[in-house]
């Protein structure tokens, strides 16, 4: 254990996969790591029986039966749906948990893996989300009322939050520096290694199961809040003819098409950078200027590979809890990869 005045320099890590996507965990205590891992899949288990589209069990999928009728939801439900309908209030609904019925209409319907193996081809319709502005979340009796017919989807948020309540959570209990990356969405608590935590991020033109390919990259040194990568390139698969990916326009209902592949951005939580680099893929062109004017660090990857950023990334990064880093020194341990999902 480090001491009060120590900054720590030994990272230990574990990898492994919930919630349909990598996990990755890194303590600068190494004698921590086995109870932390423990308290970290406990915790997504809970969040996977509560915020999960894909298992009929889940209290989402209940909401979906539930007929427009009020239905008493869990804490843990209600505070995710309560960060999902904030990130839809501050991205002008560019973010909105209310594509549910988008996702299953272009065969996001099961776990990634199985999506990929589905060939069939489907018609497209253009049918906008009927409005985050529908939901009607009661934080006082712990109530969710969604009208019939419409189906929600927290992956926009769910998965950046979980990875936020986690790091504080684990970094509390095991007085340590701690980061947490849901499919490259990374959130980081307690004391940081010299440095910062060393974080890779680089666009993802394969799967995310895949090394990606070589290109133009940054690598950032995370001292607190959050940063995430959101991109068309990593997560897509083929229908028939059509080409998809699972950023949805809620204007449309379809896979939004944007001059953005790849956007990064750093906030003072991973759920804010999750929404915000989302957003920036939804509004497209202009992007780079709303992001500018929230104040927020952001690197944005052209569909041609050029690289554009707003003020603070990569050279004055401290506003938001990060700083340039240069190569890791000899020894350190390898940086860990931030990755479009």
């Amino acid at each position: 254990m480090t001491t009060a005045t120590e900054i720590p320099r030994v990272t230990a890590a574990a990898d492994w996969r919930a919630l349909g996507t990598t996990v990755r965990l890194v303590v600068t205590d190494p004698a921590l790591l086995d109870s932390c891992n423990l308290l970290l899949a406990r915790h997504l288990a809970e969040v996977d029986a509560a915020c999960s589209r894909f298992r009929e069990d889940s209290e989402l999928s209940a909401l979906d039966a539930s007929a427009g009728r009020p239905i008493r939801v869990s804490p843990l439900l209600a505070e995710a749906l309560a960060v999902s309908l904030r990130a839809a209030e501050t991205t002008d609904g560019a973010v909105d948990p209310t594509v549910g019925s988008a996702m299953a209409a272009i065969g996001y319907d099961r776990d990634f893996t199985l999506v990929r193996e589905d060939d069939r081809p489907l018609r497209l319709t253009v049918r906008r989300a009927p409005g985050w502005r529908l939901i009607d979340l009661d934080t006082t009796t712990g109530t969710v009322t969604v009208p019939p017919g419409v189906r929600l989807d927290l992956g926009a948020t769910a998965k950046a939050w979980a990875a936020d309540k986690a790091a504080t959570m684990l970094a509390e209990a095991a007085g340590c520096g701690v980061l947490v990356s849901l499919g490259g969405d990374t959130a980081v608590a307690g004391r940081p290694p010299r440095g910062g935590w060393q974080i890779r991020v680089q666009d993802v033109t394969g799967t995310v199961e895949e090394t990606p390919a070589e290109g133009p990259y940054a690598t950032v040194g995370l001292h607190s809040g959050g940063l995430a990568t959101s991109g068309t390139a990593a997560r897509n698969w083929r229908r028939g003819d059509q080409n998809l990916h699972h950023i949805v326009d809620p204007r449309t209902g379809l896979p939004v098409r944007s001059p953005w592949r790849t956007v990064s951005v750093a906030a003072p939580t991973c759920a804010e950078a999750n929404a915000a680099s989302t957003a920036a893929l939804v509004k497209g062109e202009g992007a780079e200027t709303w992001l500018t004017r929230r104040g927020l660090p952001a690197r944005l990857v052209s569909q041609e590979g050029l690289v554009v950023t707003t003020p603070g990334w990569p050279t004055d990064l401290r506003g938001a809890g990060l700083c340039q880093s240069a190569a890791p020194p000899r020894g350190a341990p390898s940086p860990h990869r931030g990755t479009a999902a």
